[in-house]
């Protein structure tokens, strides 16, 4: 328990034998349950979680749920969230199998969402500014590409750090969820954020401190990944805007998106074609280039106002 409140945390994990031993033996002794969900590892990990569960110390905390095919860890969340909710637990964390958050911090995790503070906290590993000299700079400049986006896509434009797994949500929080239709792989912190902000919850970012070298390994392909799950935020942000501006309380930004949409991929197109004409073959109309800078001008100041409806109606959400 922990400020009156049950606390599970799910961990997903996958070939996670090194570590797996690590997460289950840190975990703080307010947490009510631990589980553990193996998307079916291929090596060790399983066998190592059951000898735990025979502790006395760990038989009643330490549940482990297994899959039967590799789904993903978005899955192997729903997994555990589902789980959380039959049992009743009050605030549901997540730390990942690898050892990458640190059991020190999960009170600062969980401990707006157990005040009522906040229906969902996520970790910031960029607060401190550690993250530019401990994550590895591919990553780092990944994460910051795929969390402009999120922004963007999520309307949570007080939030970064969009690919950490460190969170905890409220029970109230996750009843709400359609958590079937939760991307199942990597891309789910970004899913979940847009389906939050669908259900108007509150979300904070905490700070929290980068774990790096406790020899995890890493099976993200950051050229797969980010085009992956930019094309998935780019749906996510067109779902948003019509289940949240358009079924559920019309708003006008979705006009300002449509016109940015309309106008500005045109007038960039354009306006790059007489740039490329200019430089091989010779001058350009000023009738074209005027159309071409009045397409872009016009797209930009169109999508700069709908962002900016788009903060000012979530500005509660924090």
């Amino acid at each position: 328990m922990f400020e009156g409140k049950s606390v599970a945390v799910v961990v997903p994990a996958y070939n996670e034998e090194r570590l797996i031993g690590r997460v289950v033996e840190t975990m703080p002794d307010f947490v009510d349950r631990i589980y553990v969900v193996d998307d079916c590892s291929r090596d060790e990990t399983c066998g190592i979680v059951r000898g735990y569960h025979d502790r006395d110390a760990l038989k009643e905390r330490l549940v482990l749920l297994e899959h039967q095919a590799n789904s993903g860890v978005g899955a192997a969340l729903r997994t555990g969230y589902r789980q959380a909710l039959d049992d009743g637990m009050d605030v549901v964390a997540v730390m990942a199998g690898d050892a990458q958050m640190d059991p020190d911090e999960l009170d600062k995790v969980i401990g707006p969402v157990a005040r009522g503070e906040a229906d969902y906290v996520k970790g910031n590993r960029l607060f401190t500014g550690e993250a530019w000299r401990v994550i590895p700079r591919y990553r780092f400049l990944g994460n910051s590409v795929l969390s402009l986006l999120t922004k963007v896509a999520s309307g949570y434009w007080h939030v970064a750090d969009s690919q950490t797994g460190y969170t905890a949500i409220s029970k109230e929080a996750l009843a709400l969820l359609p958590l079937d239709k939760l991307y199942p792989r990597y891309g789910y912190p970004n899913h979940m954020l847009v389906m939050l902000n669908v259900f108007n919850q509150r979300v904070r970012d905490v700070p929290i401190r980068p774990v790096y070298n406790v020899g995890e390994v890493s099976g993200i392909r950051l050229r797969k990944v980010v085009p992956t799950i930019a094309w998935l935020l780019v749906n996510c942000f067109w779902w948003r805007m019509l289940e949240k501006y358009v079924i559920r309380d019309f708003h006008p930004l979705v006009f300002f998106y449509f016109l940015a949409a309309v106008l500005l991929p045109p007038g960039l197109i354009i306006g790059f074609y007489l740039i490329v004409f200019r430089l091989l073959v010779g001058p350009v109309a000023v009738t074209s280039a005027l159309f071409a800078v009045f397409l872009t001008v016009s797209g930009l100041q169109f999508m700069l106002f709908a962002m900016m409806f788009d903060m000012e109606y979530n500005r509660e959400l924090r």
